[in-house]
């Protein structure tokens, strides 16, 4: 938490330095500066992702918990966003740049080799252990980019009430039966890397196993905890308005 903390401040501190120079660029230096802040913004929400990291592992993609992790920090930052950036696509080419560094990590990482240099070892590797495939984060930014113009001119409150159940909806949509193949042993190849496990994890997790794990005991649980995602998604999704109004103001 000490370090995933430490790599906020930073982020946060690059992109503040990026709006202080993009509040007077003019032209081509604005462009390229604009195209560095959705750089930047997209190693900034992804940091939110390691937060939970151990819960968004694809055994998890058809719990509850998974969702209502998800939407808090990607509510709160894409809000921010859009009071940021006038882009109408700004969403999506973040989203677009988290989907393609981690594709890359996972085709690329297995070709080097390397072995387990501390114990317990649970895995036999002979090669560096790439992150899961990405997330279908992207669709939902893209829908929320589609209708950003229709809320453009809402209140606040009424942006984040939009913001949250959009994203909600968006996203289990695609990735819970994605997840199904994710487990599948179709998906365990070189372009999806279902296969690949860091050499720490033991075989008899649900995880190695390919199986869901059940965190929601009853239907109940789950239906409170999506309604939980939809309305705290909402209240992270106004924080994040506020926020990204703020960044905007600053002034070099």
């Amino acid at each position: 938490m000490l370090l995933i903390c430490g790599m906020l401040v930073i982020r946060i501190g690059t992109l503040l330095l990026i709006m202080g120079h993009l509040s007077h660029a003019q032209g081509a230096l604005r462009t390229k500066l604009h195209a560095l802040m959705l750089y930047t913004y997209t190693f900034l929400l992804v940091t939110s992702f390691g937060i939970f990291q151990e819960y968004l592992l694809r055994n998890y993609m058809h719990s509850a918990l998974f969702y209502l992790l998800m939407t808090l920090g990607s509510c709160f930052f894409l809000a921010g966003l859009y009071r940021m950036s006038d882009y109408r696509w700004a969403g999506t080419v973040v989203a677009g740049i988290y989907t393609t560094l981690n594709l890359l990590y996972v085709w690329i990482l297995p070709l080097f080799p390397a072995e387990p240099k501390l114990g317990p070892v649970y895995q036999h590797m002979t090669h560096f252990v790439p992150p899961d495939f990405p997330i279908l984060f992207i669709v939902p930014a893209f829908l929320l980019d589609l209708t950003r113009p229709y809320f453009q001119r809402w209140s606040y409150w009424a942006r984040a009430a939009a913001i949250a159940p959009i994203f909600v909806i968006a996203l289990a949509a695609v990735q819970w039966p994605f997840a199904d193949f994710l487990m599948s042993s179709a998906a365990r190849n070189w372009f999806f890397g279902s296969g690949y496990f860091p050499f720490f994890v033991p075989s008899d997790t649900d995880w190695v196993r390919n199986v869901f794990t059940q965190v929601e005991p009853a239907a109940r649980q789950f239906w409170t905890r999506m309604a939980m995602a939809v309305v705290l998604g909402a209240l992270m999704a106004r924080a994040g308005l506020a926020w990204g109004g703020w960044m905007r103001k600053v002034r070099r």
